[in-house]
C-alpha cells in the first residue's frame, strides 16, 4: 500500500487517534462482541414491544406493562453500554493496556436474576390466588 496516500480519518477520533493499530483480529473480535451486545439490546426492546401487545389479553396487564417498560429501557441502556464498552476496549487495545473488566455483563446478569426472581414470585402468588 502506498504510504503517500492520505486516508480519511477514522471515527470516532477519540478512539482511533490514540496509540497504534492493534492486530486486526483483536479489533474485529471487539467489534463482534459489541454487536452481540447490540443484538441483545434489540431483543430486549423487541420483547418489550411484544409484551405490550400481549398485555391486553392477560389479567395481569399492569405487571406485563411493567416488565415491558423494564425490557425496553434496559435494551436502550444496553445499546449505549455496548458502544461505551467497545470504545473502552478499543482504546485499551490501541494503547496496549489490559482490557477493562466487563462491568455490563455483571449488571445484566444481576438484573436478569432480579427480574426472573420477581416474576417467579408473581407467578407463585397468582397461582395461589387462583385456587
Amino acid at each position: 500500500m502506498n504510504s503517500d496516500v492520505d486516508l480519511p480519518r477514522r471515527r470516532p477520533v477519540a478512539v482511533y487517534a490514540v496509540g497504534e493499530e492493534p492486530d486486526v483480529r483483536f479489533s474485529l473480535a471487539n467489534e463482534r462482541t459489541a454487536l452481540a451486545w447490540v443484538r441483545t439490546a434489540l431483543a430486549l426492546v423487541a420483547g418489550g414491544v411484544t409484551l405490550t401487545s400481549l398485555a391486553s389479553v392477560t389479567d395481569a396487564d399492569l405487571v406485563v406493562h411493567l416488565v415491558a417498560i423494564i425490557a425496553c429501557c434496559t435494551g436502550g441502556i444496553l445499546a449505549g453500554v455496548a458502544l461505551w464498552s467497545w470504545r473502552r476496549n478499543e482504546r485499551a487495545l490501541r494503547l496496549q493496556k489490559p482490557l477493562p473488566a466487563p462491568v455490563p455483563l455483571a449488571w445484566l446478569a444481576g438484573g436478569l436474576i432480579l427480574l426472573s426472581t420477581g416474576l417467579a414470585a408473581f407467578a407463585v402468588v397468582a397461582a395461589l390466588n387462583s385456587r
